[in-house]
C-alpha cells in the first residue's frame, strides 16, 4: 500500500451506532412524508383541473385572520418544515457526518454544484430570449428530500447504508443553500424593529437551551412570536424556523438520554410530514393545464429553463461534483460502492418540489400564470427524474440483492 493510498479517506463512511439508527428512522419518516406529499399533489392537480376548479382557487385565497389559506400553507405550515431542516443541519454540523471535515467535503462539493450548475442553465435559457425571465433562477436549485428519499427506500432497501447517507447529507446542504436563498433574494419591504424583535425572540430561545429550561409553554408562544415578527419583518417567515433550529441543542448533557432537538423532533416529525408538507403541496400543486397553457409551456423560457436545470443541471452538478472532489482530493469512494450507484442517486437530485414550488411563488408572486407555468414544469421535471431514478436504482437494488 503506497502513502498516497493511506493518505485517502473515505468520502462516503459506513454509518454506525446511534447515527445510523438515526438515519434509519429518519428514512421511514421521510417515506411516509414523501408518500403523503404525492398524494396531496395529486389531489391538487385532479382538484385544480376538475369541474371544482373555481372552488380550488378560491378557497386557496380565503382569508383566515392576517394570511390566505395558501399563505398560512407556505408562510405557516412550512416553517414547521424548516425548523426541522435547521434541527438537522445543527445535529449534522456538531455530531453528524458534517463534522468531519474528511467525510463532509464531497456531498458538501456536490450539493453546492448542484445548485449552482442548475441556475446556471435556467440563466443561459432566460438571457438569450427575448420575453425570458431571469429572476427565476433560484427555482431549479433545490431538491425535495421527502420525494428522494421516498422514491429511494421503495426501490432500494438493498442498497448499502452510505449511498443513503450521502443523499441525507447532501439534501442537509442544500435545504440550507435554499434558507440563505430565500432569506438572501426573496425578502421584500424590509422592517428593521420587526426584524430585531424576532432575533431578539429567537436568542431567548438560546438562553432557555442553553439554561436547560424544559417548558413547552415557554418554547411555544417565542416560537409563534418570533415567527410572526420575521414574517412582518420582510424576510419568509420560514427563516425564523430555521433559526429557531439552529439554536436548538443537539448535544445530550451527561445522564440524558436524549438531547431536546432529539425530543423536539421525534414529536414535530409527524406533524411535519403528515400535515405540514402535504397541505403545503396541497395548496401549491394546483396548476391548472388546460389545453392554451400546455402550449405555452412548451416554448416558454422559464419553463424550458426549469426542466433542463432540473434534469440536466442537477444530476451532472451532483453526479460532476462528487466525481471531480473524489478525483482531485484525497477523498475516495466507499469500497462498498460504485459510481453507477452514486450516478443513480444523483438523478434523484432532479427531484424538486417543496423548496422549488415556494421560490417559484416568491420569484413571478405577482404573474400568477408564470407562477403556473413554473410549477407545472417543476412537476413535469420532478417526475421524469423520479421515474428516470426509479429504473436506475431498482437496477442496482438487484445487483446488490443478488
Amino acid at each position: 500500500m503506497t502513502s498516497r493510498t493511506r493518505l485517502k479517506k473515505r468520502a462516503f463512511p459506513r454509518v454506525l451506532g446511534r447515527e445510523r439508527a438515526f438515519l434509519a428512522d429518519t428514512l421511514r419518516a421521510e417515506t411516509t412524508g414523501g408518500l403523503l406529499l404525492l398524494a396531496a399533489a395529486v389531489v391538487a392537480l385532479v382538484w385544480a383541473n376538475s369541474p371544482w376548479q373555481d372552488g380550488y382557487h378560491h378557497l386557496r385565497e380565503v382569508q383566515v385572520g392576517p394570511l390566505s389559506v395558501e399563505q398560512w400553507a407556505s408562510d405557516g405550515a412550512l416553517t414547521l418544515f424548516f425548523y426541522l431542516a435547521g434541527v438537522e443541519l445543527k445535529r449534522e454540523l456538531v455530531v453528524g457526518t458534517l463534522s468531519r471535515i474528511s467525510e463532509a467535503v464531497v456531498p458538501v462539493v456536490a450539493a453546492v454544484a448542484g445548485m449552482v450548475l442548475p441556475a446556471i442553465i435556467y440563466l443561459m435559457v432566460n438571457l438569450t430570449t427575448a420575453h425570458g425571465r431571469p429572476e427565476g433562477w433560484a427555482v431549479p436549485t433545490a431538491t425535495d428530500i421527502a420525494f428522494a428519499l421516498a422514491v429511494l427506500a421503495i426501490v432500494g432497501s438493498s442498497l448499502p447504508s452510505a449511498l443513503r447517507a450521502f443523499l441525507l447529507t447532501l439534501a442537509v446542504v442544500d435545504d440550507f443553500g435554499a434558507i440563505l436563498v430565500i432569506a438572501v433574494f426573496f425578502s421584500h419591504g424590509f422592517h428593521l424593529f420587526a426584524l430585531l424583535a424576532s432575533i431578539a425572540l429567537i436568542a431567548v430561545w438560546y438562553l432557555l437551551q442553553r439554561w436547560r429550561v424544559r417548558t413547552p409553554f415557554l418554547y411555544i408562544p417565542i416560537a409563534i412570536a418570533a415567527w410572526w415578527f420575521m414574517h412582518e419583518s420582510g424576510i419568509h417567515a420560514t427563516i425564523a424556523g430555521v433559526a429557531l433550529g439552529l439554536v436548538t441543542r443537539v448535544v445530550t448533557d451527561d445522564g440524558e438520554e436524549h438531547a431536546p432537538a432529539e425530543r423536539i423532533e421525534h414529536r414535530l416529525r409527524p406533524w411535519s410530514a403528515g400535515v405540514a408538507v402535504p397541505v403545503f403541496a396541497l395548496f401549491a400543486a394546483g396548476v391548472t393545464l388546460s389545453g392554451s397553457a400546455v402550449r405555452e409551456m412548451v416554448t416558454d423560457p422559464v419553463a424550458i429553463g426549469i426542466v433542463a436545470a432540473l434534469l440536466v443541471g442537477k444530476i451532472t452538478g451532483v453526479f460532476g461534483g462528487s466525481w471531480l472532489t473524489a478525483r482531485f482530493t484525497r477523498a475516495e469512494l466507499n469500497s462498498d460502492l460504485a459510481w453507477r450507484d452514486v450516478g443513480a442517486v444523483s438523478v434523484l437530485a432532479g427531484i424538486g418540489f417543496t423548496v422549488a414550488l415556494l421560490i417559484a411563488q416568491l420569484a413571478f408572486g405577482g404573474d400568477i400564470a408564470q407562477v403556473e407555468r413554473a410549477k407545472a414544469a417543476v412537476l413535469v421535471a420532478s417526475l421524469l427524474a423520479a421515474l428516470i431514478a426509479a429504473v436506475l436504482l431498482f437496477r442496482r437494488n438487484r445487483t446488490y440483492a443478488d
